[in-house]
């Protein structure tokens, strides 16, 4: 795992802005895999900066799928995923809607949707470049300490902590937090062709150093990025506090 420290946020975007370039315009990819929370935040700012206003930007013929979905929001929630990609990153980038693929948690058979969505996935050609960010407990998308690492996308219960780092969107009340969610799976993730792993701040640090420091096991999702080749983990230094 390549493990990049930087002095701050901005230069975290800037550096995860670096990688995602390095993919799309380097070597042509045309999928992305986009996360959303507060991580990749910097990250879509300086590629919105760089090539947002660009008519010829090959982003504007890439297709991209999220990470997951919250199940049980409506559609018009602000809160929802695929609107959150589209008012922080996509519309800005001149991403059209119709290339913007998420995970269907309306569908009347969700398990069903999980394979589509897999298949939606494969048929694309596969993510050239997915990024991540980690939660406090170790989870990556909606994996929480315990999912197979063979889980394609699945439908996710929600732990206690992901509800408690979750409810800042949702006016600092858990409880207002879906119980669950549809969530690309571990075996999914890694398929992507190369992953970019951002992670910032204090409450970061102790995740970090038990990533680092670990075998791959499931009780820790995102110890399974060892077991692909082609990962790069771009911390701040107040995450990269406890890293030796």
């Amino acid at each position: 795992m390549d493990v990049r420290v930087l002095p701050d946020r901005e230069a975290v975007g800037v550096a995860a802005a670096d990688l995602i370039d390095a993919a799309v315009i380097d070597r042509s990819e045309r999928v992305l895999g986009l996360a959303t929370g507060s991580s990749p935040g910097p990250a879509y700012a300086e590629l919105i900066r760089r090539h947002g206003q660009d008519p010829a930007s090959p982003y504007r013929s890439s297709h991209a799928f999220l990470l997951d979905e919250y199940v049980g929001l409506p559609p018009d929630h602000p809160e929802r995923y695929a609107r959150v990609i589209r008012r922080e990153f996509t519309e800005a980038m001149g991403i059209d809607a119709g290339m913007v693929h998420g995970p269907d948690p309306d569908a009347p058979d969700l398990e069903r949707a999980c394979r589509a969505y897999d298949a939606a996935i494969t048929a694309s050609g596969g993510v050239g470049v997915q990024i991540l960010g980690i939660g406090t407990d170790g989870h990556i998308a909606f994996n929480a300490p315990g999912t197979p690492f063979s889980e394609g996308t699945h439908v996710a219960r929600l732990s206690s902590s992901t509800r408690r780092d979750n409810a800042r969107f949702f006016d600092g009340d858990p409880e207002r937090v879906p119980a669950s969610a549809v969530s690309q799976g571990i075996a999914t993730i890694l398929r992507a062709r190369a992953l970019v792993v951002v992670a910032m701040g204090e409450a970061k640090a102790e995740i970090v150093a038990r990533l680092l420091s670990s075998d791959p096991t499931e009780e820790l999702p995102a110890s399974a990025l060892h077991l692909h080749s082609d990962v790069t983990l771009v911390l701040d230094r107040s995450a990269a506090r406890r890293v030796s």
